[in-house]
């Protein structure tokens, strides 16, 4: 199951997040979003945990507990949205 993990504080890294949910079960990832320019965090990221039974019991205990100061945000992640990035191609400017 793939967990979104938000309210991070700037100082937590992904050895950090992967520690919190391995309590509860197998992590197979763990990501700290960063930002491409800075590399510095976002403030959000991903776990994926090999059992859902494990997934859904980290998340009912870390969602809202404090984590480096503040109160995290942890639920099932949302599959990405389809996006239409694709600007018209028509040459309007012409």
């Amino acid at each position: 199951m793939n967990i979104y993990v938000s309210n991070l504080s700037f100082q937590i890294e992904s050895e950090d997040l992967r520690s919190y949910f391995e309590e509860y079960g197998e992590v197979t990832s763990a990501k700290v979003i960063t930002d491409r320019q800075t590399g510095r965090s976002r403030g959000f990221g991903f776990v994926e945990m090999a059992d859902d039974d494990a997934a859904n019991k980290a998340i009912e205990a870390l969602n809202g507990a404090v984590a480096d100061g503040r109160a995290i945000n942890v639920a099932v992640a949302k599959p990405k949205e389809a996006t239409n990035n694709n600007r018209s191609t028509s040459n309007s400017w012409r």
